[in-house]
């Protein structure tokens, strides 16, 4: 976010916490801007945002570990509020002269899971949530214990095994918890976060989407200039919304380009076209490329070859129409904050590079464009909510994720434009009877597989020798775990009488039951 037009902010600093995205979030859900930044850069950052308070995560690394990860010192002495998670808790005690040793060495195996801690005094940190004496459950994950707390500190709240479960230095407004407040596990912890944000750092919780959008068409109006933007659609929300918040900014200076390679869901070209041409009336090409996608297609069974293909593809269809409109200066991305936010090792540093996710990528370098990214400092349901506040209606911002292969990864084997078809069919009738269900919002990913796969039926009086349907759908947060959507089997039986009467082509439903792990969401 452009520095004149920063908000109120706390900065994150991450030393390699698998959960630190969830403080991010739960700031954020108190009305108040955050980011995160790797302990390597955290002084950088910290200039940057020039925040009101800094939250330190916690780490798969022990602090007596040899080369495990520090704050920078000068966070300490800039002046403002820090609470230590966990690891954070136990860096800091050690950078301000307290002693942080292993469990084990001080006859303490750790203390992991749910665990309750009584209160043994007030202070800012609990206000009006939290009173001396109470006993309240939290979630721990350490194995290393403060065996000594930093001067200017004392214990606020106990533990069996965490005699410093939180302790408070209310003159320089440092706070250290043990267990973790982010996880759903602490059922106050988003209180108590916001306990920290708005009673300690005496922010206001008044960071909106309104005030979001309104920042942004500012910053893309500085960013481009005179110059030509030019948008890559997939149907998908990320993209859309990146578009309709670009075009508010500079209006027709925005192009957008929509392939439709022959592998979308039913009447998703249909769709696109009245939504940015009529609704919004943004510039809008839109590229019949099915029958150039099918011949590259024709005979690869390989999921990994298909997907290459398609990406491959896509990037010389989209050059080859960015090239008839004359170019552009700048192309606009769907990039989210989950995909720029840096994986942090305990060694010290980025451990993997910032994920590329998106669909035209390496072409700002052949292209010599600069990148348009409004959305990358927003997770998925931010970006949801940023949907709703440019006048997209929920069915559209609700959507369930659509990988970018389209359907050819839900097609196991050749792609072709027949099974296509059968599985388009097949696919709009699951989701028909999901959302009659009222079932829509509570899974996060629901679709048909057209498997390579024939076996006998009955119809009528014939037999019949056609192609088996699967279904999936699962519940997830993130994408990264998901459970099986338990469906009742009076539904499933409905949705397979209705795909087997309507779709020429299938003869058998089954429904997948699989988590993921052991498998993924998507089938190839």
């Amino acid at each position: 976010m452009d520095d004149a037009h920063l908000p109120d902010s706390i900065l994150i600093v991450d030393f390699g916490s698998q959960v630190t995205q969830l403080i991010a979030r739960r700031v954020r859900e108190a009305g108040v801007y955050s980011e995160i930044a790797p302990f390597t850069q955290a002084e950088e950052a910290f200039h940057r945002l020039k925040p009101k308070g800094i939250i330190l995560s916690g780490s798969p690394a022990g602090v007596p570990e040899e080369g495990s990860p520090r704050a920078p010192e000068m966070l300490f002495e800039a002046g403002v509020p820090i609470l230590g998670i966990c690891y954070g808790q136990q860096v800091m005690s050690h950078q301000l002269g307290g002693e942080v040793r292993p469990g084990h060495e001080v006859g303490d195996g750790g203390e992991f899971g749910r665990a309750y801690l009584t209160v043994t005094k007030s202070c800012a940190l609990f206000e009006g949530l939290w009173n001396e004496g109470e006993r309240h459950q939290v979630w721990m994950s350490h194995g290393d214990t403060v065996t000594r707390f930093a001067p200017g500190f004392e214990i606020v709240a106990i533990s069996d095994g965490a005699p410093f479960a939180v302790i408070a230095d209310e003159e320089r407004k440092f706070y250290g918890t043990q267990f973790h407040p982010e996880v759903v596990h602490t059922p106050d912890g988003g209180k108590l976060l916001a306990n920290f944000v708005h009673n300690v750092c005496g922010l206001a919780g008044d960071w909106t989407m309104a005030a979001y959008r309104d920042t942004k068409v500012r910053e893309i109006r500085e960013q481009v200039g005179e110059g030509r933007v030019i948008c890559g659609l997939s149907g998908g929300v990320d993209s859309s919304v990146a578009a309709i918040l670009i075009h508010e900014a500079i209006g027709d200076q925005l192009t957008c380009v929509f392939v439709d390679h022959g592998l979308l869901r039913l009447n998703e070209r249909e769709q696109v076209e009245t939504l940015f041409r009529d609704h919004y009336n943004i510039p809008l090409v839109v590229v019949d490329a099915e029958d150039r996608f099918m011949a590259g297609l024709d005979g690869v069974a390989d999921p990994e070859k298909k997907r290459k293909f398609i990406g491959a593809e896509f990037i010389a269809v989209f050059e080859e129409e960015a090239n008839k409109l004359g170019g552009a200066d700048f192309l606009a991305q769907g990039t989210l904050y989950p995909d720029v936010i840096e994986s942090v090792s305990f060694t010290g540093g980025p451990s993997v590079t910032i994920k590329s996710h998106h669909n035209v990528g390496g072409l700002p370098e052949r292209m010599n464009m600069k990148l348009v990214e409004p959305l990358r400092e927003l997770f998925k349901d931010e970006v949801r909510e940023l949907g709703r506040e440019l006048g997209l209606n929920d069915q559209f911002v609700g959507r369930h994720p659509f990988p970018g292969p389209g359907l050819a990864i839900r097609i196991p084997g050749e792609v072709t434009k027949e099974r296509c078809d059968i599985l388009r069919k097949a696919d709009a009738i699951y989701l028909d009877e999901i959302r009659k269900a009222g079932l829509y919002d509570a899974i996060w990913q629901a679709f048909a597989v057209l498997l390579p796969v024939k076996t006998v039926g009955v119809m009528g009086d014939h037999r019949t020798y056609d192609s088996v349907c699967g279904l999936r759908a699962v519940t997830s947060t993130d994408g990264m775990t998901a459970d099986v959507y338990p469906f009742d089997a009076g539904f499933l039986t409905q949705c397979a009488t209705r795909i087997v009467n309507e779709v020429q082509g299938i003869n058998r439903v089954v429904y997948d039951y699989t988590s993921k792990p052991p498998g993924t969401i998507e089938w190839e």
